[in-house]
């Protein structure tokens, strides 16, 4: 009888752990930004806010799937020397550094998933965005771009 209780508990253990996985990723605050880059284009991209230490930590991790114009704010709330890394991604991901303006100053394109190895912002950002792999030059999107409006969560 006992490892029948013993299974039961940890059954409902993991079903607690997924519910309150998925409720992370439900809980962060949705809006659009728009990016323009230096020929003038404009793009403008379905993002999810990560703005509290604990949103942050959780990021994109375990997400099996991310559209092509969809991505994820990363507010760091003052300018800082940024490190971060893909654990526990399945995802590829290009991540824009971007300073306090706005302004690309750095983009680690095609991250490898899973990878424990640490991205540097090369320098002093506010915000990290990640989008799919590839998806920035896609868009033509680098170094000088410029976000325009939507690094922070709509009111």
């Amino acid at each position: 009888m006992t490892g029948l209780v013993k299974s039961a508990s940890m059954a409902l253990f993991f079903m607690v752990a997924v519910a309150t996985s998925c409720m992370a990723v439900d809980s962060f605050r949705k809006g659009q930004a728009t990016i323009e880059t230096p020929s003038g284009q404009q793009h403008v991209l379905s993002v999810e806010y990560a703005q509290t230490e604990e949103e942050r930590e959780q990021g994109l991790m375990g997400r099996t799937a991310l559209g092509p114009d969809e991505g994820m704010v990363f507010d760091f709330a003052r300018s800082q020397q940024a490190i971060m890394w893909m654990k526990n991604t399945p995802l590829p991901l290009d991540m824009l550094f971007v300073d306090e303006k706005g302004v690309v100053t750095h983009i680690a394109a095609r991250t490898t998933p899973y990878s424990e190895d640490l991205i540097p912002s090369g320098g002093m950002v506010r915000y990290v965005i990640e989008l799919n792999g590839g998806r920035a030059e896609a868009l033509g999107i680098q170094k000088g771009s410029r976000f325009v409006k939507g690094l922070q969560p709509p009111k």
